[in-house]
């Protein structure tokens, strides 16, 4: 399958030092996020202001007001919309959503709702879609809900693991979707998941380990001042370089 789109990489950035390193290496476009240890939840006003001032590409927002399922009572889509509301007045670039109903298909009715506060926004449909019932008719709703990506990694718990169903899905998507591959994306991997799934966008964290810059730690209190992890720029900039190389001659897909 030939690439119709420039090839580049999406980062999913917890901090606004996390999204400047994502910019600073080359980063085509970050996705906002709190909690990503967690799956990822929305992050605050406070790290969506200061990003949207701080930030030159793209910017946009995981809409994910808790943990868990994806099935969403109607106070939790009114927290959505609110939440969709404030991304459109700071100027944001999209939003990234995702809603199932209890059968696990695309809940269309709240899809429709989180789309018309989106307004002018562009859209991304999260992992939410990993979980559906039937990918194949998951992925016709969202090119019939107009929304210009997808982030997947094929059913599977990596995008290498389920790189054949993603090479089937954009397969399917043709020009009408971006299928984007996400989870456990690294340098390692990226040039045989080009290969194999024709993708042209990919989704990382490209994460590193830091210490907390603290002289007096708290011996019984690791995970409050113990090691955390950040965007590393130098893994991105490595990862956009490898996407900007030719494709190599295609590999057989995982068994």
């Amino acid at each position: 399958m030939s690439e119709t789109l420039p090839a580049g990489l999406e980062v999913a950035a917890d901090s606004l030092l996390s999204a400047l390193a994502a910019q600073d290496g080359g980063a085509m476009r970050v996705e906002l996020c709190g909690g990503l240890d967690g799956g990822g939840l929305t992050p605050s006003y406070g790290s969506i202001a200061v990003s949207r001032d701080s930030l030159r590409i793209p910017l946009y927002v995981l809409i994910r007001p808790r943990t868990g399922d994806f099935v969403f009572s109607e106070p939790e889509v009114e927290v959505m919309c609110r939440d969709i509301a404030q991304c459109r007045v700071l100027g944001c670039d999209g939003v990234v959503l995702g809603a199932l109903d209890a059968d696990g298909a695309v809940d269309m009715a709240v899809m429709r709702t989180l789309i018309e506060a989106a307004g002018p926004l562009g859209v991304t449909f999260h992992r939410a879609f990993d979980v559906s019932s039937d990918l194949s008719a998951s992925l016709q709703a969202l090119i019939e809900l107009g929304c210009e990506r997808v982030l997947t990694s094929g059913g599977r718990a990596t995008a290498i693991d389920g790189a054949a169903t993603i090479a089937g899905l954009i397969e399917q998507a043709g020009d009408r979707i971006v299928v984007m591959p996400g989870s456990g994306v690294v340098e390692g991997n990226l040039e045989q998941l080009r290969q194999v799934t024709g993708a042209s966008q990919f989704h990382a964290s490209a994460r590193g380990a830091i210490s907390a810059p603290t002289r007096a730690p708290h011996p019984f209190i690791d995970a409050l001042d113990g090691e955390r992890t950040r965007t590393d720029v130098e893994r991105v900039r490595r990862m956009v370089e490898l996407l900007q190389r030719p494709v190599s001659v295609p590999v057989a897909p995982p068994v």
